[in-house]
């Protein structure tokens, strides 16, 4: 057992393994891994760390590949490499040439998932600016909407004053009665707190009749403070309230912001 053990930490073992003992010394090794099964499991476990360290350098090849370098290493004679008479140097070559193939592939396998993360990004920042520039387009054109209203000089302009509630407070209605379209211009109002809203009425006057026409929504995201409503047909005058978000059936006359007649 001594001898077995002397063997085994002499080094040749690994030198077996790698090809880069002579014949004779080869055929030595061999014939003593078929006496001593010591040595035996020794060659198998230094061909196992061969192969992980395969494995650590090209963690990208496939299983099947490794497979198939298992299989070149470990042959049909109960697990030991039956190393045929090769030059030690044809032997330590081909060692070499496979573990720089499996790196080559691995990097080969990193370089296309950095291309594939590459176009994926590209992908998304293109769909982010098709909808935004989607957005851009439809705000615009909603204020050349608004802007022809205002510029219309068929429109009915219509100065909405502060109420004593808000004595500071105004607003403008723009009324087009030949388009059927008003827009209501809400820079003087103040910001709403949350949970409440601004609420647009048309008032007939005798006997007072207030009709809803809209509620001015997204006050905050609105940086125009230029709001479309419903048509007020036969309206004398206008009115804006205060309201509970969601809009009231009713004004409260108490929260009355402003209000103007035609």
């Amino acid at each position: 057992m001594m001898e077995v053990r002397a063997y085994i930490e002499s080094g040749i073992l690994e030198l077996y393994v790698f090809g880069t003992l002579s014949e004779t010394e080869t055929q030595e090794v061999a014939q003593m891994a078929e006496k001593h099964p010591e040595i035996q499991e020794e060659i198998i476990s230094i061909e196992k760390a061969v192969i992980n360290l395969s494995y650590s350098m090209a963690p990208y090849l496939s299983a099947a590949n490794y497979d198939r370098i298992r299989e070149s290493l470990i042959e049909k004679h109960g697990n030991v490499v039956d190393m045929k008479p090769k030059t030690p140097i044809s032997l330590f070559v081909g060692w070499a040439a496979a573990i720089l193939l499996m790196i080559g592939i691995g990097w080969q396998y990193t370089q296309l998932d950095a291309a594939k993360n590459q176009i994926a990004t590209v992908e998304t920042e293109r769909d982010t600016l098709v909808k935004e520039l989607n957005t851009v387009k439809l705000f615009q054109s909603q204020t050349e909407s608004m802007l022809a209203v205002v510029r219309d000089q068929n429109s009915t302009v219509v100065a909405l004053g502060g109420q004593a509630v808000s004595p500071e407070s105004k607003a403008k209605v723009y009324w087009n009665q030949a388009t059927q379209t008003v827009y209501v211009d809400a820079a003087g109002l103040p910001e709403p707190p949350e949970g409440m809203v601004y609420q647009v009425w048309a008032l007939k006057l005798n006997p007072l009749t207030p009709t809803s026409i809209g509620l001015l929504d997204n006050f905050k995201g609105n940086d125009s403070r230029l709001f479309a409503v419903s048509n007020a047909s036969e309206a004398e005058a206008f009115g804006i309230t205060f309201e509970p978000a969601g809009g009231s059936i009713s004004p409260t006359l108490e929260q009355l912001y402003t209000l103007g007649k035609v």
